[in-house]
């Protein structure tokens, strides 16, 4: 099912982050029917580094051909800023609908952009944000992929104009909204309120961010249509890693650690690896 349909239901549609094609295989092994390939992700686990606009378009684009090339189910990207001005914004549509992509999310803070919960964001006009909005429009090769415009305005201009923006980017031309880090449950009433019935809404959970993070059933009974978790697999993982490689240099073995871990038939029981040799025969001589 493609996400325009997806988004459609009462349902509310969870999306986990994933970084690469084995967190996206094991998500959708989990059942879920959506992912978001997360920009933050991307960053700290294939630079090592904070989600402060260090990753490339291209980095992202060659990441989700990999994911598209293992998983059937439709996949949102972060499409940060768009890269550069309303042109660069319609280069990443071309690139990453190419790449798989159902959907696009683009935001209005400037290049390079952060993590809309870090501090001292800046953002772009409105009006430029807007025209990167329809000039992706103009570029995408089919309507089924979506354009998810986020507005990083509460912590810069404040609710209000947040809210006006969101207006903007609807008129523009958006599929979906996306109001970056509301701070209450209030604010959050706030936005259903305003769009609810007119346009699906995105609520991102962020583990310690700005954002109280509740759970989908509770989101979906506020109003909205999609739910992400897009860095909680990479915190889940790190400290996971923290544990293993402490382990590891105490006992100069993994033994201690092996009932947190798969062992190598295990893995590759996850990967599927018996039924992939299998597929293979059938091409044979």
């Amino acid at each position: 099912m493609n996400l325009k349909r997806l988004i459609s239901h009462d349902k509310i549609l969870l999306s986990p982050g994933v970084y690469d094609a084995l967190t996206a295989a094991m998500a959708e092994t989990a059942g879920f029917e959506a992912l978001y390939l997360s920009g933050a992700a991307v960053a700290y686990t294939r630079l090592g580094r904070p989600d402060i606009g260090l990753t490339t378009a291209s980095e992202m684009a060659d990441t989700m051909a990999l994911i598209a090339d293992r998983v059937q189910v439709p996949v949102i990207i972060d499409a940060d800023t768009g890269f550069g001005n309303a042109l660069n914004a319609q280069r990443t549509m071309r690139s990453y609908e190419r790449a798989g992509a159902a959907a696009l999310q683009v935001e209005d803070q400037t290049y390079p952009k952060r993590c809309g919960h870090l501090k001292d964001k800046s953002l772009i006009s409105g009006t430029e944000m807007a025209g990167k909005i329809r000039a992706m429009a103009d570029a995408r090769a089919s309507d089924d992929t979506l354009i998810i415009a986020r507005t990083d305005a509460i912590a810069v201009e404040g609710f209000t104009a947040a809210l006006d923006r969101a207006e903007m980017y609807l008129e523009a031309g958006a599929d979906v909204l996306f109001v970056e880090a509301p701070q209450t449950r209030a604010q959050q009433e706030k936005i259903i309120a305003q769009f609810a019935g007119r346009v699906p809404l995105l609520a991102n959970m962020v583990e310690g961010g700005d954002t109280p993070v509740t759970d989908a059933a509770d989101l979906e009974h506020l109003g909205f249509s999609i739910a992400i978790f897009p860095g909680g697999i990479v915190r889940a993982l790190a400290r996971t890693m923290q544990d293993y490689y402490a382990s590891l240099a105490t006992h100069g073995t993994t033994e201690p650690f092996q009932n947190r871990m798969f062992d190598f038939a295990g893995l590759n029981d996850q990967l599927g690896t018996a039924g992939i040799l299998e597929r293979g025969k059938g091409y044979d001589g």
